[in-house]
């Protein structure tokens, strides 16, 4: 009988009981003993879920209280040197994620090519050791539930060190980590582990070329020191960097994405390179919400079983970046809600494809087989749409010429101040709009109460002394899901929460259809914003490359086709807060670099598509119209060349977790256009002190004009206090007035 394993399962939980309770702990709501004691409560409850799933192997180690990488760090001891005196606890722990009183946070970055969002190791001459035997811990508590079905799972070393930081010799902090590592799985053997996963994802990237014989080194050596250990070397998100080198590792199993790394993975398998190894097959898409494709998924299995030495069939990576079920979206149309599948979902499909591919039938799979027909046929992916090619993607004037009219129409001083965009979104924002979503209060009344805030925001800044002001995006739940509920060709869910960072959790809109602009989007509460001041307000829009990599969309079309299709809709929006008198209008792409291929060959014409959609949304404005973009936690030495081509006027970018590191993409390259690098941290509860503000704001300063020069936090303030907002904000306008006069203005 074929089995089925999975990578690994949400956090979040159904109703986001993980966010609750985290933050529950945050706040001191709850005690420490509370806090473990109910985390417990939801990783058996995910276990036995998946074990009813009918799961072989079921991922062990996933489930973290905020990341797995911070998990690792904190057990392998490599620990901020900020934090040495700090005593290793669960408060240790969120401080190294979220900052304290004394000490700015880690570094965020994304994992690989997704919205998740890791915890940047930081080596500085750490002696590494373990600390706690978590790993071990969960997998005997798993034991008891699942049995032997439990399986452990861990990053690897090179993947490890490879995504870290501040590490001086790759093969000397490599090396420091496997007697660690070989402690960890002798235990797991010794407690009945009959496979560890092993998640070495950096070898689905071209850097993972340059680690070939670390991991020659690294895997001989597991297999002498603990060879009845049952490695999986996992890969995802792209198919394994050279597979001839890699397949003959002394691992037991290789876990490939046959999704997202199809083409070349299968090529590899059948030039015979695993026709004696056991193969984790991820044929189920972990990133999507789409069903499955049976019929091909089926012809898949068919062909890989003939070609590897045994065949073992689960999702292409964690299911960590799905939400949990379809069965609360009781609102979408049935033919779309049955042609998703959410993780709970997902499982019933490999077990499903297990049957089929053990010649077991089932009505299900017909069933299902049906529902996805029915989807594809469906009447909403053929909408008349605007022809692109009469779209202008070059602004009328280059930006010198630009510039000038804009600064003699805006007057703004030297080193403008604002923000990116969100306030702080209290919990009375939060209960009001769940009230009128309930029917509790009608239209009018909610329409008045966030005229109210907004009114309460512009006097704020107005007070603050800021020099652009913004509305605050009160109406909004998400900078793309509250796209989502307003463009045709999108539908948005109840429940379907997906973990971004920490508890941050985010509900990513599904692309269904044709994307068209049918209705003003963002054009009240901007015009209303404005009515009330002096001071120019930003328009504040998502831009199609970031609308398209956080929503699941649509795969029956080039995503270069879809890219157009949104820039076409923020293009209609931008036209009409133009007609509105907006003077700025922002249109953020925060997660442009995000998209990018893992592999280099595929990231020109990635970044190509990118720029021409962003400029079918922002090229048809009038010089004196200015247009801003906002981008964050990226490699943007990478980019440059592409953030260029953009040509907004205007690009504040995060740069303070990076501590500064990202800045040198911009003082070593040619930018000259408008830049704000963003000068405080609003991932932290951390207000900053006036002294780490100046020499934000200086730094740069060194190698950019100061003409061109922003002054604005990282990112958007909605999920930040109000308190603490109005402290850190108070601090950027004092600096910046403070460097200001050093200037001589």
């Amino acid at each position: 009988m074929t089995k089925v394993s999975s990578l690994g399962y949400p956090r979040l939980g159904e109703n986001r009981e993980w966010k609750k309770l985290i933050e529950s702990y945050w706040a001191r709501k709850i005690s420490q003993e509370d806090l473990f004691a109910e985390a417990k409560q939801l990783r058996l409850a995910f276990l036995k879920k998946q074990a009813d799933a009918g799961l072989d192997l079921i991922p062990v180690g996933d489930f973290s209280l905020y990341d797995q990488i911070l998990d690792l760090s904190v057990q392998f001891n490599i620990i901020p040197k900020r934090f040495a005196k700090d005593e290793n606890d669960i408060d240790l722990y969120f401080a190294i994620a979220r900052g304290n009183k004394e000490n700015v946070a880690s570094s965020m970055k994304k994992w690989f090519n997704t919205n998740y969002h890791y915890i940047l190791p930081e080596w500085s001459k750490q002696k590494p050791q373990l600390t706690n035997q978590r790993l071990l811990d969960l997998y005997v508590e798993a034991r008891e539930v699942v049995g032997d079905k439990a399986k452990p799972v861990i990053t690897g070393p090179i993947t490890y060190v490879a995504l870290s930081t501040g590490v001086e010799d790759f093969t000397a902090a490599v090396k420091s980590l496997l007697p660690l590592y070989r402690q960890i799985f002798t235990e797991l053997v010794e407690a009945g582990a009959s496979y560890i996963q092993v998640d070495e994802p950096i070898f689905a990237t071209d850097e993972g070329a340059d680690y070939l014989e670390a991991a020659k080194a690294v895997y001989a050596y597991f297999a002498k020191e603990v060879p009845q250990a049952n490695l999986i070397f996992q890969t995802y998100f792209e198919a394994l960097i050279n597979a001839e080198v890699l397949s003959d590792l002394p691992v037991a199993a290789f876990g490939l994405d046959f999704v997202h790394g199809l083409e070349d993975n299968l090529a590899a398998v059948e030039s015979g390179l695993f026709k004696d190894k056991e193969v984790f097959a991820g044929v189920v898409d972990g990133r999507n919400v789409w069903a499955n494709d049976f019929v091909s998924t089926s012809q898949l299995l068919t062909s890989l079983q003939d070609k590897v030495g045994s065949l073992v069939i689960q999702p292409s990576c964690s299911l960590l970046h799905v939400p949990v079920t379809t069965n609360n979206e009781t609102d979408l149309d049935p033919v779309l809600q049955k042609g998703l599948a959410f993780a709970d979902e997902k499982l019933l499909e490999i077990k499903l494809l297990a049957d089929e591919l053990d010649g077991i039938d089932n009505p299900v799979y017909q069933e299902h087989i049906a529902q996805y027909d029915a989807l594809q046929q469906a009447d909403f992916r053929n909408v008349a749409l605007e022809n692109i090619d009469e779209v202008a993607t070059r602004r009328s004037s280059d930006f010198a010429e630009r510039h000038q009219v804009q600064q003699d129409k805006l007057k703004l001083p030297l080193l403008p101040t604002t923000t990116i965009g969100s306030f702080p979104q209290s919990q009375e924002i939060r209960r009001t709009r769940l009230s009128w979503k309930r029917g509790n209060i009608g239209d009018q009344a909610y329409t008045d109460f966030i005229k109210a805030e907004i009114e309460r925001w512009i006097r704020i800044q107005e007070d603050l002394d800021l020099d652009v002001l913004v509305h605050g995006e009160f109406e909004r739940v998400d900078m793309v899901e509250f796209f989502g509920q307003k463009l045709a060709g999108f539908t948005t869910t109840k429940l379907g929460w997906v973990q971004s960072y920490g508890s941050r959790a985010v509900k990513p809109p599904i692309i269904y259809g044709d994307v068209q602009h049918i209705q003003p989007l963002t054009v009240e509460e901007t015009v209303y914003a404005q009515s009330l001041t002096d001071r120019p307000v930003k328009g504040m829009l998502t831009g199609p490359i970031t609308i398209t990599n956080w929503s699941f969309e649509r795969t029956d079309i080039p995503r270069a086709q879809l890219f157009n299709q949104i820039g076409l809709a923020i293009k209609d929006e931008i036209k009409l807060l133009e007609d509105a008198d907006i003077a700025i209008i922002q249109v953020d792409e925060a997660a442009l670099r995000e998209g990018l291929p893992l592999r280099k060959a595929k990231q020109k014409a990635y970044l190509d598509d990118a720029v021409h959609a962003f400029r079918i949304a922002t090229s048809s404005v009038k010089d004196e119209t200015q247009i801003h973009t906002h981008m964050c936690y990226s490699k943007f030495d990478e980019i440059i060349d592409s953030i260029r081509e953009l040509d907004a006027d205007v690009i504040s970018i995060e740069t303070s977790r990076s501590h500064g590191d990202i800045i040198e993409s911009f003082e070593t390259a040619v930018y000259p256009l408008g830049i704000g690098l963003g000068v405080y941290d609003i991932h932290s509860p951390r207000v900053p002190t006036k002294e780490e503000v100046v020499a934000n704001i200086e730094r740069p300063l060194r190698q950019l004009s100061k003409e061109q020069f922003w002054v604005n936090p990282d990112c958007g303030l909605k999920t930040r206090q109000e308190k603490e907002t109005v402290a850190a904000l108070e601090i950027l306008v004092a600096a910046t007035k403070e460097v200001r006069e050093k200037l001589g203005n």
